[in-house]
């Protein structure tokens, strides 16, 4: 069979991992496959519950602009669905109480908004639209342990069943095409190895940001405020965060966060006295006036890593990398969801591409090219904070000079919608980076001067 992944070359694709990364590819691929077949490690819950495939599922997960359009491209009405589900739409700079770079925003006219119902909620509703596709399967509570093949071409997986009394021997699933769906920790450096192929070379930058989160129920109108929202933005000048947003169902999750030395506390009374040292009281004034209903969950594994499987290697056709197995982000930037949605999304053009033939190393580039801008935000901004280390945490004379640039925008995107809109168009994946060097843009941002903002935080929209 020849190196090509669409039409009817690819009879049988297997893809390694349940998570919205590889929901959504089962999805495009049962356009060009005959079957699908989706190995996951966990058993699905039956309903919005978390699992512990997904070490975040307790944590704020917020559905960006950018990843809106590509959700319902991939799986049409699904905003709507989501919407009826109760997950709240939350518009900035409107909505939020949102400080950054020692300025608080305008409570401008919404130009951005995004969804912040719990992500066990979104899982399962993507669940619901891909497995009712007949020609999409699903293996339960089986791990992949390798692959089959040769450095030239993969030709399946072996899988073994997970949990007690299970069989310990191992068998192959056949398939035409493999991906790997399996998250930041993918064993593929492993896999690959054992079928005599290389392994790709990874980028690293992590500042050992740590993050705790809690769920909280308030009344409404806390601190006088109309505001959905509050969010503390760090930056090497102030390494602590926080974020308050509702998730539909009468709470709030509250994550707080900080760098590596400075973690949040998981212990009870100690997570609310480390919101003090916010640079403003806001978030420990609304904490005060809230009940916590949970425990407070911690999570540690924030580096961003990047698997460059689009420079030259030993590797095997019939193999791909998609979402955190591929590109894993610094999570606070709250871009993963979008991510996996937009490279689902290149997946299906590359593969329906009439002018281009499908092959894995075209396709291959073609993902990790989706998920580009996403991380040239969230990695330029870590490699700025103190203690960011990694390969890739080194900036170059560009860096130093976009950098420059870059500054200049957020200290104008607080106050000046001529700014401040594109800036949000840019960071929620809807337009380019280059949308910041428009003309108009680049007059403000180069010339224009620093508009007044808020003294206090805006608690009413009358005060931004």
């Amino acid at each position: 069979m020849a190196d090509d992944l669409g039409h009817r070359a690819t009879r049988h694709a297997v893809v390694i991992g349940g998570s919205l990364a590889g929901l959504l590819a089962a999805r495009v691929l049962a356009e060009h496959a005959e079957k699908v077949t989706v190995v996951e490690r966990d058993r699905f819950p039956e309903g919005p519950d978390a699992r512990p495939g997904v070490p975040q599922g307790r944590h704020l997960h917020v559905l960006i602009a950018g990843g809106q359009q590509a959700f319902d491209e991939l799986l049409p009405g699904f905003l709507k669905e989501l919407g009826e589900l109760g997950a709240p739409k939350v518009g900035v700079p409107e909505d939020m109480v949102q400080w950054q770079n020692g300025k608080w925003f305008r409570r401008t006219p919404a130009s951005a908004h995004f969804y912040s119902g719990p992500r066990p909620q979104l899982e399962w509703l993507v669940r619901q639209r891909v497995f009712a596709d007949p020609r999409i399967e699903l293996v339960e509570g089986h791990e992949t342990v390798g692959l089959t093949g040769d450095s030239s071409r993969v030709r399946g997986v072996r899988l073994r069943e997970r949990g007690a009394g299970a069989e310990k021997e191992t068998r192959v699933l056949e398939a035409d095409l493999v991906v790997d769906a399996s998250g930041r920790s993918t064993k593929s450096a492993d896999w690959l190895a054992g079928i005599g192929a290389e392994a790709p070379h990874e980028e690293t930058i992590d500042t050992g940001l740590a993050y705790g989160t809690r769920v909280y129920r308030a009344p409404a109108g806390v601190l006088g405020s109309d505001a959905m929202g509050y969010f503390i933005v760090p930056n090497p000048a102030q390494e602590y965060g926080a974020v308050v947003l509702p998730v539909g169902d009468g709470t709030h999750l509250v994550t707080l966060s900080g760098l590596r030395g400075n973690e949040p506390p998981t212990e009870e009374g100690a997570f609310e006295e480390y919101a003090k040292r916010m640079p403003h009281s806001v978030i420990s004034d609304w904490l005060a006036e809230a009940e916590p209903v949970s425990p407070v969950y911690g999570f540690r594994r924030t580096a961003n890593i990047r698997r460059r499987y689009d420079r030259p290697g030993r590797r095997p056709a019939g193999f791909l990398a998609t979402g955190d197995a591929l590109c894993a982000f610094n999570p606070i930037y709250g871009q993963g969801m979008a991510v996996a949605a937009l490279t689902a999304v290149a997946l299906r053009r590359a593969l329906a591409d009439p002018k281009r033939t499908p092959t894995t190393r075209r396709v291959q580039r073609a993902l990790l090219d989706a998920s580009r801008q996403a991380w040239d935000i969230s990695t330029g901004a870590d490699k700025k904070m103190p203690g960011a280390v990694g390969g890739a945490a080194s900036p170059g004379a560009l860096d130093k000079a976009v950098g420059w640039y870059l500054g200049r925008v957020q200290e104008r995107a607080a106050g000046d919608p001529v700014v401040g809109v594109p800036f949000r168009k840019a960071l929620t994946l809807t337009a380019p980076m280059t949308a910041l060097f428009a003309p108009a843009v680049a007059r403000a941002v180069l010339f224009g001067p620093v508009s007044e903002t808020p003294a206090e935080p805006p608690l009413r929209r009358t005060d931004g």
